[in-house]
């Protein structure tokens, strides 16, 4: 049975491969880093998800965050096929845009006015136009290990130094284009003081992830996002957030409603569309107003505000409760807990990063606090682990530098079914060699 399920996504990975460049439409389901078959999924409901085969998993992935209250609730089902009688797309204003935008800003005070996008990806692209036409500065400072989409001006590393200029990390990217965007270490303030003091003019925005997330889950320590502030102001630099992690996953407004750090401009994505795609950004209305039509700063696009993904957007805000949070916060503090002694009885070094419901499992015996150390914990460990948890039926991110989801449609017992496994996965990371493939 087990030879005939990797069969059956194998025949499919390598369909697919011979019409999509590495048979996937996003690189890390390939599934390069941690080794074998992607599994191709057909259905999901609750906490769980089913491939092709047929065979279920414990979903730790949740679509990469959004889906915070599980696969498939029946209010969102409801909702999507009244939303869809009435049409899919019209390219046209509906009063769904307005709704969301207005149950967005009371969520989120900051975005005094919002503009929806259709991923997160046009949201900081489009973010960022706005915060250079309103300094007049090219310059943009980022973090090593931030992930603000794929962008040109994204697509950058730190290099040798903190204040080194950033290189382009993919190719096709211009070195103009990398050059003007700046790169400090997530956490270092000295690093951000050091990169924004050579720059003549000032940079336009300093763009952070308040909760970083996509070199694994990493908290802002103590004074970190309330230094960015203050350097901000100091320097007339504009403050953006990007929450499209963190957006509605940390708390009902978000990173900066828990953290108490107010940025000038906000990313959003994922969870605001439902499970839709979708993305938007919003920020104070004297920079927002620059926007097309009111200003001059011109972003559009077809589907933006789409029906569908508002309809989901309001449901999955709408469900959003102190009692989800509480529960989310009571699963993920046992998950973490049951993971990090399950890695002590095996003898292998974990580093755990939690906040709320996400949270990432380092192979390292060093605390994880920036980019840096996260590059040094081990991701052979961390792919015979995914080998041997997905071979338990437990579907982890595959990759090492990935944020965990907990959902509402996760419990108690989904919880302990995952500590038991990993007990046995933890002594396959620590001896080496091969996973057992189911």
């Amino acid at each position: 049975m087990a030879e005939r399920q990797a069969t059956r996504s194998a025949k499919l990975f390598a369909r697919a491969q011979q019409v999509m460049p590495g048979g996937v439409s996003s690189p890390v389901r390939a599934f390069k880093a941690v080794g074998g078959t992607p599994r191709f999924m057909k259905r999901g409901k609750g906490a769980s998800i089913t491939d092709e085969d047929g065979r279920t998993y414990l979903d730790y992935v949740m679509s990469w965050g959004p889906l915070i209250h599980g696969h498939a609730p029946k209010g969102l089902l409801s909702v999507l096929t009244k939303t869809a009688r009435h049409g899919t797309s019209f390219g046209a204003p509906t009063r769904l845009e307005i709704e969301m935008a207005e149950l967005v800003r009371s969520l989120v005070p900051s975005m005094e006015l919002v503009r929806f996008t259709s991923s997160g990806t046009e949201a900081a692209m489009s973010v960022l136009r706005v915060a250079r036409a309103a300094t007049g500065r090219d310059a943009v400072l980022k973090f090593a290990g931030c992930y603000h989409g794929h962008a040109d001006g994204f697509l950058v590393e730190a290099g040798s130094g903190a204040v080194t200029l950033g290189v382009p990390t993919s190719p096709g990217i211009p070195k103009a284009a990398a050059a003007l965007t700046l790169t400090a270490r997530y956490n270092d303030l000295a690093s951000v003081d050091a990169v924004v003091g050579r720059v003549k003019g000032g940079v336009a925005a300093v763009l952070v992830e308040p909760i970083a997330g996509n070199m694994g889950v990493v908290p802002p320590e103590p004074g970190f996002l309330e230094g960015l502030r203050a350097l901000c102001d100091r320097t007339g630099a504009l403050l953006v957030f990007d929450e499209v992690i963190s957006g509605f996953r940390a708390s009902r407004g978000g990173a900066q409603h828990l953290l108490g750090v107010r940025p000038d401009l906000t990313c959003l994505g994922k969870i605001i569309g439902g499970g839709l795609p979708v993305g938007a950004y919003g920020g104070r209305e004297d920079l927002m107003r620059m926007v097309a039509p009111d200003g001059p700063v011109y972003q559009a696009g077809t589907l933006s505000g789409n029906p569908m993904a508002m309809a989901a957007g309001l449901w999955a805000l709408s469900q959003l409760s102190d009692k989800l949070y509480a529960k989310l916060e009571r699963l993920g503090a046992l998950l973490a807990e049951g993971l990090s002694e399950s890695a002590h009885r095996a003898g292998t070094d974990v580093s755990i990063n939690r906040v709320g419901s996400l949270l990432t499992v380092f192979f390292t015996n060093q605390p994880v606090r920036n980019y840096d150390d996260a590059r040094g914990a081990d991701t052979a460990a961390y792919g015979r682990f995914f080998q041997a948890m997905l071979a338990q039926g437990i579907y982890l991110p595959p990759s090492q530098f990935e944020a965990w989801f907990l959902s509402g449609a996760h419990t108690t017992d989904h919880v302990d079914t995952t500590i038991r496994a990993a007990r046995k996965a933890f002594k396959v990371a620590a001896r080496g060699g091969s996973a057992p493939t189911p």
